[in-house]
């Protein structure tokens, strides 16, 4: 009976020993870190690192662009001073522009496409310059630009996704009732915006770098964590690859459309704010051909038309490049006619090297698929 306890206590200590870990072997651990390394490789190299090196090659047309311009006006590019006022002044051009653009590509990564951008931002102009409007100050006149670019953005939505409207269609009927609402607003009259502060926007700087820089670093910087970190961004793209994918899923695709033109229309009221207090007024023919210098910028950037793809980083380096074409030009003494042009060669360009790209991945998923099957 007196060795019942330690027969038993024995197992148990035996127990409570750590287990021996088995020898590692130096040849495996290499052979880790080389499908470690490989795969850091096969991202950058495949579909994943596609955004990072359109990216790159972005910033290399910029490159090329400032090299032209300083082979071509080496007097105006020797100036330090003129440079850096050269450098404002193209994202002073490009910050209207781009908020516009921030919306539309959310539009086209969903899936959609918006033809009224433009026309949005001048009926949200010509709303807040209104006598009545601009009586309630600055707060009335953002309030109101907001408000109006929110709400036509929300009734594209609503004719896209309720009414089964083609967004072609009715994104284009929105871009003339729009148009045709501020000249009948406006009386077809230019209204003079005499708010010190929102004409200040546009004249005011912090740092040396002008307020308008400042708004359109703000809006990209909450569009990219919107599309990049939230659910909503991952919605986005799942609407945009496959509705029905993403409807069998458990996405409400009707109301997450209706979400993304209103987010347009959201962005064109900030723009409207920005183009009014550059222009001191505003107008029903303001905007003019907006809409196409946002798919084009948006296009440049990677962003697929058919939907499902794009980056808000490489939308806004479409703009930029869009905004440094037409300084190139501007300081070179060339017709816009020229400029046109160039920038309707680049969106060409742009769409052909998507379309070669998507068909090698097709064919590469699909001969992957085959040698898997």
């Amino acid at each position: 009976m007196s060795e019942l306890p330690t027969s038993t206590a024995a197992p148990h200590r035996a127990a409570q020993l750590p287990a021996q870990s088995p020898p590692v072997d130096p040849a495996e651990t290499a052979a880790v870190a080389k499908v470690s390394t490989a795969g850091r490789l096969s991202w950058w190299r495949g579909d994943g690192g596609e955004g990072a090196r359109r990216n790159l090659g972005l910033i290399g047309v910029l490159v090329a662009l400032v090299v032209i311009g300083a082979l071509t006006r080496s007097d105006l590019y020797s100036d330090p001073d003129w440079v850096w006022d050269n450098v404002l002044s193209i994202l002073k051009l490009a910050a209207v522009v781009g908020v516009v653009t921030v919306g539309m590509t959310f539009v086209i990564i969903g899936g959609g496409i918006d033809l009224s951008v433009g026309a949005i931002v001048a009926l949200a102009g010509v709303w807040c310059t209104t006598v009545a409007t601009q009586s309630y100050g600055a707060g009335g006149m953002i309030f109101s630009a907001l408000t109006v670019g929110l709400a036509v953005g929300l009734v594209n939505g609503l004719l896209i996704s309720y009414g089964r409207l083609v967004p072609f269609i009715a994104t284009l009927a929105m871009l003339v009732a729009a148009r045709g609402l501020a000249a009948e607003i406006s009386d077809k009259q230019t209204q003079v915006s005499d708010n010190t502060f929102i004409n200040g926007l546009a004249s005011n700087s912090v740092f040396g770098i002008p307020l308008l820089v400042y708004i359109l670093a703000a809006v990209v910087a909450a569009g990219w964590v919107l599309l990049n970190r939230t659910t909503f961004g991952r919605r986005t793209v799942a609407v945009g690859g496959n509705p029905e994918a993403a409807r069998l899923a458990g996405i409400n695709v009707k109301r997450h459309t209706v979400l993304l033109y209103a987010l347009s229309g959201l962005c064109c009221g900030i723009a409207a704010i920005m183009l009014t207090a550059q222009a001191n007024s505003a107008q029903a023919a303001m905007a003019n051909l907006y809409e196409l210098d946002a798919i084009a910028a948006a296009i440049i950037g990677g962003t697929l038309l058919s939907g499902g793809r794009g980056t808000i980083i490489g939308s806004l380096l479409g703009v930029v490049i869009f905004a440094t074409i037409t300084n190139l030009f501007a300081i070179n003494g060339l017709s816009t006619e020229a400029q046109n042009m160039v920038k309707g060669g680049i969106i060409v360009a742009a769409v052909l090297v998507q379309q070669v790209q998507f068909r090698s991945l097709t064919q590469f998923l699909g001969r992957n698929r085959l040698t898997t099957t």
